[in-house]
């Protein structure tokens, strides 16, 4: 009768301590792997789940059953992997050792969702879930509070609200009342905890960095953001001072109309401004331009065209703005006649401009991009291939490497070879191997490594 014990991890913490790739199957493989998890994290509990494998084997190897420890891992990208990894391997090993049962040790509840798995393809006569007995105690809870204390991170952000909270209370509550103080605090702590929930701090501190290395290697986008924020603001104020010469408008869609009317010129001059300023340092730069930043100074022209256009053909129609009108103009032997532009006209100009705009940007882009592209392989010429009866060059577009070339060179790139460890996989032949390989005579093991 065979037995397997199996210690299951389904999120792989075995694999990404260690580096090794489940399953790890055998007495010696599973003892060495406990020191390998103990040394990258002597605190984790699947050190105690690995020993209490090796426990239960042990305790049926004394009743003189056949064992088979093993450890089976899951996969870090989605539980669905994870279990499907695990299946994969327990039918791995039921096809080379054929057990007639099974114990399952695990040490939490995630891992006892592989038990079904297990269930259906072998017989499971035994679970047994490891608690570590440290967890349980006060003792553990009063080291857990001593690190906690130790932690000056942790402290400040955690003690020191509540100690300002303590202290803030009684003041308002003696002042403004109960509920208005309550409600104060409440608000303060709601602010904290989506300051620290969405990682302001670290975006501030990251826009600070990008700041000052701007300042240092004198980029030309600091300038030019200083400018489209102050159109940005400029925009903002007109579109304000737009709407409040509407008066008393019911509703909110004519105000807002009107603000995206006023300000979109503003703000697609702030937006244009930023994306100069960006264009300019990476032309000034080494590496070349990419396609977004050529591109992005005619989008932005073309949505503000967009925008600007239906914002009027409503002001338009709701009467708020005049028809625009196109005055007499004479050029050479051009000539015409003034005349009115209805909300309709005035809509389908801007719309087909937009679109103009962002087809000449779009053809822009990309032949900028592609004669830089060009003139980093060469002078731009096409490629010419060799004459019949030459030997191809190295550098050609068709040449081929030798058969054993890539191996040589993977050789010297990394001249430390790969070594077998059989303590730390299933005991089986390399799956890289000759099979029809021969058996080292000095060590008496055949090209796989597997003992005769």
């Amino acid at each position: 009768m065979t037995t397997l014990v199996v210690c299951l991890d389904r999120t792989d913490d075995v694999g990404r301590k260690t580096g090794l790739r489940s399953p790890v199957v055998g007495w010696e493989a599973v003892r060495a792997l406990v020191t390998d998890v103990g040394l990258a994290d002597p605190e984790d509990s699947g050190v105690n789940t690995l020993l209490e494998s090796l426990r239960v084997a042990q305790d049926l190897r004394d009743e003189n059953e056949e064992v088979v420890v093993a450890v089976v891992s899951g996969d870090r990208e989605s539980m669905v992997s994870a279990d499907r990894a695990v299946a994969e391997q327990l039918d791995d090993l039921i096809a080379d050792y054929d057990p007639d049962s099974a114990v399952v040790v695990t040490d939490s509840a995630d891992d006892e969702r592989l038990i079904p798995i297990v269930e259906s393809r072998v017989r499971v006569d035994s679970v047994d879930r490891v608690v570590v007995r440290q967890a349980r105690d006060i003792e553990s809870t009063y080291y857990l509070l001593k690190q906690f204390l130790a932690d000056e991170e942790l402290r400040q952000t955690v003690l020191v609200p509540i100690g300002l909270t303590l202290l803030v209370f009684p003041l308002l509550a003696t002042t403004v009342g109960p509920a208005e103080g309550a409600a104060a605090i409440t608000t303060v702590i709601g602010l904290f905890l989506l300051y620290k929930g969405f990682n302001v701090d670290e975006i501030l501190a990251r826009f600070a960095h990008q700041t000052r290395e701007s300042l240092y290697s004198g980029q030309v986008s600091v300038v030019t953001y200083v400018v489209a924020a102050g159109l940005t603001f400029i925009g903002l104020f007109v579109g304000a001072l737009g709407v409040s010469n509407l008066g008393d408008t019911p509703g909110v869609v004519i105000p807002a109309t009107r603000f995206a009317f006023d300000s979109v010129p503003w703000l697609a001059m702030a937006a244009l401004t930023a994306s100069a300023g960006r264009l300019l340092d990476e032309a000034i730069g080494e590496d070349p331009i990419r396609r977004s930043f050529l591109n992005l100074p005619f989008i932005v022209v073309a949505v503000g065209l967009v925008v600007r256009g239906f914002s009027a053909y409503f002001l338009e129609e709701q009467d708020v703005i005049d028809p625009f009108v196109v005055p007499e103009n004479e050029f050479g032997i051009f000539s015409n006649e003034q005349f009115v532009m209805v909300a309709g006209e005035r809509l389908a100009l801007f719309v087909v401009t937009a679109i103009v705009i962002s087809l000449v940007g779009a053809r822009i882009a990309s032949s900028v991009s592609g004669s830089r592209e060009d003139a980093e392989r060469g002078d731009g010429g096409p490629e010419t291939e060799p004459a019949d009866g030459d030997p191809p060059s190295p550098d050609g577009p068709e040449y081929d490497a030798p058969a054993g070339t890539e191996a040589i060179a993977d050789r010297e790139a990394d001249p430390t070879p790969e070594r077998f460890d059989p303590e730390r996989t299933d005991g089986g032949a390399d799956s890289n191997a000759s099979p029809d390989a021969g058996t080292d005579p000095s060590t008496g093991s055949d090209a796989g490594g597997r003992d005769p």
